[in-house]
């Protein structure tokens, strides 16, 4: 059975069809009436034969006539209907998503017209959510970067030449932790928390009189940006940054969890720091790292001098990519000695930079840089060979000790670095026994289980295997019995002033018997005093290295530095 609905929406159509039919029957019978009229007219009144034959054949054409306009004429109309809805379509290719249908199809084909209006609302509805997405991000409904420029730029563009406006970017601190913990389904949880509380600094600045409406944006993962487009003072800006970092720095509740994270916050100022959005935001974003590398939980605010040494580094990266294959590294090498006996007992291979312009650089200049790009894994590996070549040649003078090299997390993270390690060395015909691989405090308790038995198996064949800068970083305890361990090196600020400061001397003496509890020797580095190394030995350092006995020297001076000490049997004793 039809129901209901169905029954009503064809009764309209039964109707339209009929009323089509009568039309039609009536035309034609109009049709037949006037041609039966004029028939009977040309017989009655015309006598001759061939008069009366014309007559009826133009009474027949006329009737022929009648009856095909009769049946063409709802086709005739019907391609008038489609011809305009055809125009109309062809219309959409000029951006015409709003013009009704036809008024020839709404007067011919009533529900194709109402079908096509209603495309058209759909079409439209579409592309507008299609917009919104692609303008907003989805996770906490704040403008997403693509939006943020576009209305920064207007902005910016309207304000008066005389007022300052404001950038600020955020970036959440330990964020990373709350993903790999949680997972990111919490995360976003997170963010949502985070957008919340900045909408809140948002209005309060508005509600406290500021002229121009802040436009507060999410850019990317963990980002987020406010500009202020009038700002009165660069004191004022510096205060909403304040805000922010101690907004974000409340715990936030997340299903049971208590989350600490932090925001570093960097402020930059127009016209000072740039009269473009592009500008302003790479002041910003540099000086959200600023605040980020001096410990994150704060904010700073953009400077010519955070400018020139951003530029360094840029310079710093861009030379480092090719100074490997300019061959512009050198290894120096600093003698270490044992306590008891005064023997050479090794030594530490300290990385130079030979720079073009710059002349010899240190470490300290340009290794955290390579470890943020990832160079560091390409220069590690021209160290090891570097390594493994004095090695060889060492070998071949009867020259039999050790040398040991810092290990980066970087090259850590790679899966075959032991195996490309062990390869160097065994093609080179250098045993491990003659290398010592030395791990910062975080990296060894930090790396996985699977790390940790490549190097006890490297240390099970021969290597060494010791800590460097201990006493800078958070230890745990249970992993540093646990890890295959030979020696572990004091790091210089723990014995910088233990000549003069009873405190630093228990620190020192606690950390050295913790040590030797874990059955690893003690190496007291960057020694610079004979007071400093009389201290250590009596509280039990094994192996000193600094200053105080020999500095950093070229391979070439190093093999001569430890002749003349052999000879001359020297003793630290």
């Amino acid at each position: 059975m039809i129901d209901r609905a169905a029954r009503g929406r064809l009764i309209p159509k039964f109707k339209e069809g009929t009323a089509q039919k009568v039309s039609n029957a009536i035309l034609s019978a109009t049709a037949g009436v006037a041609s039966f009229i004029f028939s009977l007219g040309a017989f009655l009144y015309i006598t001759r034969l061939n008069e009366q034959i014309v007559a009826s054949i133009v009474a027949g054409l006329f009737c022929l006539l009648v009856s095909y306009i009769a049946s063409e004429r709802p086709n005739s109309q019907s391609a008038r209907a489609l011809s305009a809805l055809g125009d109309r379509l062809l219309a959409v290719e000029q951006g015409d998503l709003t013009s009704p249908a036809p008024k020839v199809v709404r007067e011919t084909m009533p529900k194709l017209a109402t079908a096509v209006d209603s495309l058209f609302a759909e079409v439209r509805a579409s592309i507008e959510n299609a917009h919104a997405l692609g303008m907003y991000d989805p996770v906490t409904s704040l403008p997403n970067r693509l939006h943020f420029r576009a209305e920064a730029d207007k902005l910016l563009a309207a304000r008066a030449p005389e007022t300052m406006a404001a950038m600020l970017f955020v970036d959440l601190d330990r964020f990373k932790n709350v993903n790999d913990s949680l997972g990111h389904a919490r995360g976003d949880q997170l963010l949502i928390m985070v957008a919340n509380r900045l909408r809140v600094v948002v209005t309060a600045e508005v509600g406290e009189g500021q002229a121009g409406r802040p436009l507060l944006a999410r850019l990317a993962g963990d980002e987020f940006t406010i500009f202020f487009p009038e700002i009165e003072t660069a004191a004022d800006a510096e205060r909403v940054a304040r805000r922010i970092a101690l907004a974000i720095s409340e715990p936030f509740e997340l299903h049971g969890h208590s989350m600490d994270i932090g925001a570093s916050v960097g402020v930059a100022l127009s016209p000072e720091h740039g009269v473009a959005i592009e500008s302003l935001m790479r002041a910003a974003d540099i000086a959200m790292y600023r605040a980020k590398n001096a410990g994150g939980g704060r904010y700073c605010l953009f400077s010519e001098d955070l400018a020139a040494e951003h530029q360094r580094k840029v310079d710093t990266e861009a030379a480092l990519s090719e100074a490997v294959q300019r061959g512009e590294f050198l290894l120096a090498l600093q003698p270490q000695l044992s306590f008891s006996t005064g023997e050479v007992v090794g030594a530490e291979a300290l990385l130079r930079w030979n720079h073009p312009r710059e002349g010899m650089r240190l470490p300290g200049t340009f290794i955290p840089i390579a470890e943020q790009t990832g160079i560091i894994a390409e220069i590690g590996d021209w160290v090891v060979a570097e390594v493994a070549s004095m090695l060889v040649e060492w070998q071949s003078q009867g020259i039999d000790r050790r040398i040991a090299f810092n290990v980066s997390p970087r090259q850590l993270d790679r899966a075959d670095f032991f195996q490309r390690l062990r390869t160097t060395f065994a093609d080179a015909g250098v045993p491990l026994s003659m290398i010592e691989l030395e791990f910062t405090e975080s990296a060894a308790m930090e790396c996985s289980e699977l790390v940790l038995d490549e190097i006890a198996a490297l240390r099970r064949d021969g290597a060494w295997v010791a800590i460097d800068d201990f006493g800078t970083g958070y230890s745990n305890l249970a992993r540093l019995r646990a890890m295959p361990l030979d020696r572990v090196k004091l790091d210089p600020s723990l014995i910088a002033d233990i000549e003069t400061s009873e405190k630093a001397r228990v620190v020192v003496q606690a950390v050295v018997q913790l040590i030797k509890g874990v059955g690893a020797g003690v190496v007291a580095e960057a020694v610079e005093n004979a007071a400093q190394a009389d201290i250590l030995r009596a509280m039990g350092c094994e192996t000193v290295q600094g200053f105080v006995f020999a500095e950093p020297m070229f391979e070439e001076e190093y093999l001569e530095w430890t002749q003349n000490a052999d000879r001359g049997s020297r003793s630290v004793a």
